[in-house]
């Protein structure tokens, strides 16, 4: 299993997720977690399209809402790409998206196989964690009903064994409910991952490693 979890797009490490990858080329962005959000829709995809082909990538939306009921369909549509871009936004629309299209089956099998990198910042990091408690605080889960018909989901997809918390210190929070989350988990002794947006987890089969940024 490969991952490549960050707060905010590439944090500064670029070059790990490259490492990962091997050469660039097509990847599958998948911006669902902006789906409650329909009048920047576009622009969310436009602005991550523009830094991975700056990076020599080859992005391709995959939007999940055109798989709903066609999972197997969705799963050979995957394996074709070496990776995917899971980009920010609702993690609890996110989540649901994944649910009503399968990909929360059809995502581990893909990883297992090791035929693809996963590569997600904040809402798409945060999916692959084991709970979603605490991130009400900044995703609103009164988003999922409205825009996907189902319930929020509160169980991650469990690929990492820690809830990961992005955005500490981060102009993208400026309230601040991240670092909140964070020293929430300090005092309940609650392992986790807490990122700036410089910092990532890469995930290499057996091998996990934080990345920070410049102190």
């Amino acid at each position: 299993m490969r991952l490549f979890l960050s707060s905010y797009r590439f944090g500064v490490h670029a070059d790990r997720l490259r490492a990962l990858v091997g050469e660039p080329g097509r990847v599958a962005v998948i911006p669902n977690a902006c789906d409650a959000w329909p009048q920047f829709w576009e622009a969310a995809i436009a602005s991550d399209m523009t830094p991975l082909r700056a990076l020599g990538y080859l992005p391709e939306v995959l939007d999940l809402r055109d798989f709903i009921g066609r999972t197997a369909e969705l799963e050979q549509r995957l394996a074709e790409f070496p990776m995917l871009w899971v980009r920010g936004g609702n993690t609890f629309v996110l989540r649901a998206q994944f649910a009503r299209s399968g990909a929360d089956l059809v995502l581990p099998r893909l990883l297992a196989a090791d035929t693809l990198v996963y590569a997600g910042y904040s809402a798409g990091a945060c999916l692959l964690t084991p709970d979603l408690h605490g991130l009400e605080t900044s995703d609103d889960p009164a988003e999922v009903e409205p825009f996907c018909g189902i319930e929020p989901l509160w169980d991650g997809l469990g690929l990492v064994d820690r809830p990961i918390v992005p955005h500490l210190s981060s102009a993208l929070d400026p309230e601040g409910t991240c670092d909140r989350l964070a020293a929430q988990f300090r005092a309940n002794g609650v392992p986790h991952w807490g990122l700036t947006d410089d910092d990532a987890v890469v995930v290499d089969g057996d091998r996990v490693e934080v990345l920070r940024g410049p102190s």
